[in-house]
C-alpha cells in the first residue's frame, strides 16, 4: 500500500497580496494589459522566452527566469523553469518555520502567482503535425508549475486563462489581493485543465499505437444556469462548453432555457447544411427537438400567398431568408406555434416582421441588422431570446452523450447530404429527377437528419410539408407526415381560402380553425366555439370535395431516413402526390419496394445512407 503522506501545515490567510509573479504563456490574449496592472501595483515580473519578450516591447520591467534561477535554459528550452528555486517559491508553505528556513537558507523567493497557459498541444494534432513536433509540444514544465501553484493554493494564485484577468485585478482591487475562495476556484479549474490536457496526449499517443484509448477525459467549463432542465422539478440544470472552447452561439438577448437550446442546436445545424448543399437561404422552425418545417428560398404563387396570408405584392419583396422563413414556419403553422427558429443567414428587417408577427420563442442566425435586432428584442416583452452563431465554430469530430450514468461516444454526424446522393436513380424514370426534383430530395433528407428517428418527410417546392417523427413503424411515419401533407394540402382548398373570419381573430385561431375545418371532426361543444369565429358559419368541406382536391395532387417528395422495409409506405405515400422517392435502400424488399414505385410512376433514388438521430 502506498505511503500516504501527513498535511504540512502553515499559517492560513484569506488576502494574500501579490508581489512577485511568474508569466509563460502561449495564448498572449490580453497580457499585456494585465501584466501592466500588475507592475502599477508594485508586483515583480518573472518570465521566459516569448512572453518576456513582449513584455518588455511594452516597457515592462521583467526578469528573466534564467537570471533569477541563476541556471540558463537549456536543451533547446526543453528546461527553463524546472528549477527549486521556482517550485520551491511555489510549493513552500507560508508560515511554517521549517519550510521559511530552508527557503532563506537556499535563497529561495516566494512566488505569489503564476500566470501560463499550456503548449498548443491539441491544435498541433488538429494542425496535421507529424510525431515529432507533437511529441515537442507536450508541456513539461507548464504542468509543474501549474501543479505546484494550485496544489499551494492557500498561499499562491494560479491563472490559466485570459478569461480569468478581469476577475484578478477586480479582486486586487476590491481587496488588496488575492482571496481564498478566488485561488481554491482557479486551483480547481487548473487541475481540470491538466487533466484535460494529459487525456488529450494520452488518448494520442495510443492512437498512434493502434491501442484502445486507456481513459477519456473530458473537462466542462460552466457558462451559464439554466431555470431547470427538461422539467421543472429537474435542478439543477446549465450550460457548459468543453474547457478552453467556445459555445457554438452567443446570446444576444433572452434567457435560453435547456429544450430551447436543443432545438437550437439542431435547427442551426439543419439549415447551415441546408445553405450548403443547395446555395439557397435556409430556414426552420422547431419543436421539442424535431422540425415542424424546413425550407428554401423559393417565391410564392399566388395561392400560396393567399393560404399563408400575405399578398402577391409584399410576397414579391420578401428577402431570401425572409422567404424561407416563412414557407417553413407554413408547413405545418398549428405545430410551429411557440417554435424555435433558425436562419441560415443573416436576419434583416423584412425576417424580423414576418417573426414579429408570430409566436415564437427564439431564433438562431448567424447575425442580425441593427433594425432587425431592434424589432426582435420588443418580441414576448423583451425576452425573445435571439442566439448569433460563433462564426467558424468546431464542433468536433467525436460527439459524447451521458445516459443513467453511460458514456456514449460516435463520430459525429457530419456528411451533408448534397445532389451527388442523388445519382443512384433506381426506377426507370431517370429522367424525371431534374434539378427542382434534386433540391426537394435534399431539403427532405436534411430535414429528417435532424428529426427524431424514425422518420419520414414531405416536399414540394423547396419546402417540408410533412414531417413524421419518432414513431417505431416506418409505415406510420409516413401515416403521421401524410395527414400533414393532406392538411398543407386543403389549407389551399376554394373553401379554406374563402372562410370568412370576425374582426379581431387572432393569427394563430385562424391557423387552427382552417385545420380543424379541414378535420371536421368536431364534438358539439367544439362545434359552437368553432363557429362562433365567423362572419358566416362555413358549409362543411366534404371527404368527396377532399378527395377531389387530394387527387390533383403531385411532384411531391418523400425521403426516409431509413430503408422502406414493405412496400406499404409506398402505397401509402401515393394518396398524397408522390411522384418522387429518396431513401438508403439496403433493404431485403428492395426489389418489391421499387417494383411499388414503378407502379404508382414514382421515381425512387437510393442514397446508401442512413440517418437516425436519437
Amino acid at each position: 500500500m502506498a505511503h500516504v503522506l501527513s498535511a504540512v501545515t502553515g499559517s492560513q490567510q484569506d488576502v494574500v497580496p501579490i508581489t512577485r509573479a511568474l508569466i509563460s504563456v502561449s495564448d498572449k490574449t490580453d497580457i499585456v494589459k494585465f501584466c501592466q496592472y500588475l507592475t502599477s501595483k508594485s508586483v515583480q515580473l518573472l518570465s521566459t522566452g516569448g512572453t518576456a519578450k513582449k513584455l518588455r516591447e511594452a516597457g515592462m520591467d521583467v526578469m528573466d527566469v534564467s537570471e533569477y534561477t541563476n541556471s540558463p535554459e537549456c536543451l533547446d528550452g526543453r528546461v527553463k523553469t524546472l528549477h527549486p528555486k521556482i517550485h520551491g517559491g511555489l510549493l513552500g508553505v507560508r508560515g511554517n518555520a521549517a519550510h521559511e528556513e530552508q527557503m532563506t537558507n537556499l535563497g529561495i523567493g516566494k512566488i505569489d502567482m503564476t500566470i501560463l497557459n499550456l503548449y498548443p498541444f491539441e491544435q498541433t494534432v488538429k494542425g496535421g503535425g507529424d510525431f515529432s513536433k507533437c511529441i515537442e509540444n507536450i508541456d513539461i514544465g507548464g504542468p509543474s508549475m501549474l501543479r505546484s501553484t494550485a496544489k499551494n493554493h492557500a498561499a499562491t494564485t494560479i491563472v490559466t486563462s485570459p478569461d480569468q484577468y478581469d476577475e484578478v485585478m477586480a479582486c486586487i482591487e476590491e481587496k488588496g489581493g488575492t482571496t481564498l475562495d478566488l485561488r481554491k476556484k482557479f486551483a480547481a479549474r487548473a487541475f481540470a485543465l491538466s487533466a484535460s490536457y494529459d487525456s488529450a496526449i494520452a488518448n494520442w499517443f495510443t492512437a498512434q499505437l493502434g491501442e484502445d484509448k486507456p481513459v477519456t477525459t473530458r473537462v466542462y467549463k460552466p457558462q451559464f444556469p439554466l431555470k431547470y432542465g427538461c422539467n421543472p422539478h429537474q435542478k439543477p440544470a446549465g450550460i457548459s462548453s468543453v474547457l478552453n472552447s467556445k459555445l457554438p452561439f452567443d446570446v444576444r438577448n433572452g434567457v435560453p432555457g435547456y429544450i430551447n437550446l436543443l432545438d437550437a442546436a439542431n435547427a442551426w445545424q439543419l439549415v447551415k447544411e441546408l445553405r450548403e448543399a443547395t446555395g439557397l437561404a435556409s430556414a426552420a422552425s422547431f419543436k421539442h427537438v424535431s422540425p415542424a418545417g424546413a425550407a428554401v428560398a423559393v417565391p410564392l404563387n399566388d395561392v400560396e400567398c393567399q393560404a399563408y396570408e400575405i399578398t402577391p405584392e409584399a410576397a414579391k419583396d420578401l428577402t431570401p431568408v425572409a422567404l424561407a422563413y416563412l414557407r417553413a414556419r407554413n408547413a405545418d403553422p398549428m405545430c410551429s406555434f411557440g417554435d424555435f427558429a433558425a436562419v441560415s443567414d443573416i436576419v434583416d428587417e423584412a425576417t424580423a416582421k414576418i417573426l414579429k408577427k408570430e409566436v415564437s420563442d427564439g431564433i438562431i442566425a448567424p447575425g442580425y441588422t441593427d433594425e432587425a435586432l431592434a424589432i426582435l428584442k420588443t418580441k414576448k416583452g423583451g425576452k425573445f431570446i435571439i442566439l448569433e452563431t460563433t462564426k467558424d465554430y468546431d464542433p468536433g469530430e467525436i460527439e459524447y452523450r451521458e445516459v443513467y450514468g453511460m458514456t456514449f461516444s460516435q463520430k459525429r454526424n457530419d456528411i451533408v447530404i448534397s445532389k451527388d446522393h442523388m445519382k443512384n436513380v433506381v426506377t426507370s424514370s431517370k429522367d424525371a429527377v431534374d434539378d427542382a426534383v434534386v433540391r426537394d430530395m435534399i431539403v427532405a433528407s436534411i430535414c429528417i437528419k435532424y428529426t427524431q428517428s424514425n422518420s419520414v418527410g414531405f416536399a414540394k417546392d423547396g419546402m417540408m410539408v410533412g414531417v413524421g417523427a419518432g414513431q417505431q413503424s416506418r409505415v406510420d411515419c409516413v401515416k403521421l407526415a401524410g395527414r400533414k401533407v393532406n392538411t398543407w394540402y386543403l389549407r389551399q382548398h376554394p373553401k379554406v381560402l374563402g372562410l370568412s373570419f370576425k374582426a379581431g381573430v387572432k393569427r394563430q385561431d385562424r391557423v387552427n380553425a382552417r385545420v380543424r375545418y379541414i378535420e371536421g371532426d368536431f364534438t358539439p361543444e367544439e362545434k359552437i366555439r368553432w363557429e362562433a369565429q365567423f362572419e358566416t358559419v362555413p358549409e362543411p368541406l366534404t371527404a368527396e370535395e377532399k378527395k377531389q382536391f387530394m387527387d390533383a395532387s403531385s411532384g411531391v417528395t418523400i425521403s426516409s431516413d431509413a430503408f422502406f422495409p414493405f412496400r406499404d409506405s409506398i402505397d401509402h405515400a401515393s394518396k398524397y402526390g408522390v411522384s418522387y422517392v429518396v431513401q438508403p435502400g439496403g433493404s431485403v424488399q428492395d426489389t418489391q419496394v421499387t417494383s411499388a414505385c414503378e407502379e404508382y410512376g414514382m421515381a425512387m433514388c437510393f442514397t446508401g445512407v442512413r440517418l437516425f438521430h436519437h
